[in-house]
């Protein structure tokens, strides 16, 4: 028999588009400390890439997006003082996505659990095929839910569809998640990868700073309404008016041609 394959991580480059892989497929991809703790290196790998104009998150097989984390950890670390390192991990992990100025993309096949819909509520957008199933069962391992990720699923959902997901834990399928604003949109699964690239390839088309700009502005005033930095939120409007990529844009208009923005 063979050994079963060793859980990783990793980031693939697909022209524009970095691509990072939750492999772990024996386990329906469930998240290992070590790969939890490797999300904020990787995101902040591709989002530091000059090249890299949209962040893609799979998971491996075709099975599973992420069926969260390895519940197999939960005795050691999930427990007494152990419990508060691993929720740094988690809280470390979400935050990197929800910081990357890139737009972050959750290409989602399969079982989309736990953690693994906490990472997917953390990206900007998120594609599911239509045999996708959704759950956050917390309630049924008595574990508490940060209100940092109820803040968070709060953006997509109502409160009383984000009620009925923690309450009750059952599994939601793809289109009970589209319906509840989960997700932004529900293909076939032979379609899923060629419409996820054909929306990466639309972002990646136009001009990153003006996307920078209005991605930072829908976090600010949707995350920390009381807190919004407006001071800075402006700035990166100004920017974008004295950008090369400004006066590319009137050019191509103007030339009724596509433009070839550069990000700057």
């Amino acid at each position: 028999m063979a050994a079963e394959k060793t859980p990783e991580l990793r980031l693939e480059r697909d022209g524009g588009l970095a691509v990072l892989v939750v492999d772990n497929p024996a386990r329906l991809n469930a998240l290992t400390s070590s790969m939890w703790a490797a999300i904020p290196r990787l995101i902040g790998e591709a989002d530091a890439d000059p090249d890299v104009r949209v962040i893609v998150l799979k998971g491996a097989g075709g099975k599973a997006f992420s069926a969260g984390a390895d519940i197999s950890e939960f005795d050691s670390a999930r427990t007494g003082d152990a419990a508060k390192a691993y929720d740094a991990l988690n809280h470390a992990a979400f935050e990197a996505l929800l910081g990357a100025t890139k737009p972050t993309v959750a290409m989602i096949e399969g079982f989309c659990l736990g953690g693994g819909l906490g990472i997917a509520a953390c990206c900007d957008l998120r594609l599911a095929n239509e045999a996708a199933t959704f759950a956050i069962p917390a309630a049924k391992l008595g574990l508490g839910y940060h209100p940092r990720w109820v803040r968070t699923l709060l953006t997509l959902a109502p409160p009383a569809s984000v009620k009925e997901l923690l309450f009750t834990g059952r599994r939601f399928t793809a289109s009970e998640a589209l319906a509840m604003g989960l997700v932004n949109r529900v293909y076939p699964a032979a379609a899923l990868d060629s419409e996820m690239r054909a929306l990466a390839d639309m972002i990646a088309g136009n001009a990153p700073m003006t996307i920078r700009a209005a991605k930072a502005a829908i976090n600010e005033l949707t995350l920390k309404p009381e807190t919004a930095d407006i001071a800075r939120l402006e700035a990166l409007v100004k920017a974008c008016f004295d950008s090369a990529d400004y006066a590319e844009g009137r050019k191509a208009f103007a030339e009724k041609r596509k433009p070839q923005f550069k990000g700057q």
